[in-house]
C-alpha cells in the first residue's frame, strides 16, 4: 500500500501540552479548594476531550453536569490565556513535518480538544503546516467517531485506506481503526507501546522521522 497522506493528533503526539492543560485545571481545582493531581495522573485524563478531562479531575462528590460544566468553563478562561504557555513540539516533529511538505503530502490535524484551541496551539507552534486543522465542535464528531478523519482524506481526494492516522492514545487508534485507515502509534506521548499494540497500532514510532520510512 501507498500512503497519500497523514493525519495528526495533537496533544501528546505532536506537542507536549501536559502542564498548560494541567496546571490550568489545578488552577481551578485550587480556587475550588479541590485536591489536585499530578502531571502524571493527568497523563491519563488526556484523549477525550477537556471536559471528559474535567470530569476525571472533579471529587467524585462534586460531578454532576452542573458542576462539570462549570468547572469546565473556568477552565477553558484560564487556560486560553496560557494554552501555548509552556506547551510545545517534541524533539523531532519539526523536521519531520518539513520533510513530508518537502514531498507534498498532505499534513492535517484532528483533536478531541475545542475547535478553536486547536488552531490556536496549531497555528502559533506550526504556522503554515497543517491543512485542514480540526477540533471538536460537537461531542457526537468527538474521536473515535472516524466521520471527520474520513471527511479529510475525501477533501485530499486520497482514500481512508491510503492515510496514515498518527496518535498516542487509544481514541487515535481507535479513529484509525473505524476510519479504515492505517493506524500509527507514538511512544513519545501518554501512553505505552503496549497499550497502544493492544489498542489496534498497526506501526509504532519510537522517534518522528521513522514515519518517513512508510512513503
Amino acid at each position: 500500500m501507498k500512503f497519500k497522506g497523514v493525519i495528526f493528533d495533537l496533544d501528546g503526539t505532536l506537542v507536549n501540552s501536559l502542564e498548560d492543560i494541567s496546571d490550568a485545571m489545578n488552577t481551578v481545582l485550587q480556587e475550588l479548594q479541590y485536591p489536585t493531581h499530578t502531571y502524571d495522573t493527568y497523563q491519563y485524563f488526556i484523549g477525550s476531550g477537556l471536559r471528559n478531562l474535567v470530569s476525571k479531575a472533579l471529587p467524585i462528590t462534586n460531578n454532576s453536569e452542573t458542576d462539570i460544566q462549570d468547572c469546565y468553563d473556568r477552565m477553558i478562561t484560564v487556560y486560553r490565556q496560557n494554552c501555548t504557555h509552556k506547551t510545545n513540539a517534541y524533539d523531532g516533529i519539526f523536521e519531520l513535518l518539513a520533510e513530508l511538505k518537502s514531498r507534498n503530502i498532505p499534513i492535517s490535524v484532528f483533536s478531541n480538544k475545542a475547535d478553536d484551541l486547536t488552531k490556536e496551539v496549531s497555528n502559533t507552534i506550526f504556522p503554515n503546516y497543517f491543512d485542514p486543522i480540526l477540533g471538536l465542535t460537537t461531542e457526537a464528531q468527538k474521536k473515535p467517531n472516524p466521520s471527520k478523519a474520513i471527511e479529510i482524506s475525501e477533501n485530499w481526494n486520497i482514500k481512508p485506506e491510503e492515510t496514515l492516522f498518527v496518535g498516542d492514545s487509544d481514541i487515535d487508534m481507535l479513529t484509525a481503526t473505524n476510519a479504515n485507515m492505517y493506524a500509527v502509534g507514538v511512544i513519545w506521548g501518554y501512553r505505552t507501546k503496549e497499550e497502544l499494540l493492544a489498542d489496534g497500532a498497526q506501526q509504532i514510532l519510537n522517534y518522528p522521522m521513522e514515519l518517513i520510512a512508510l512513503f
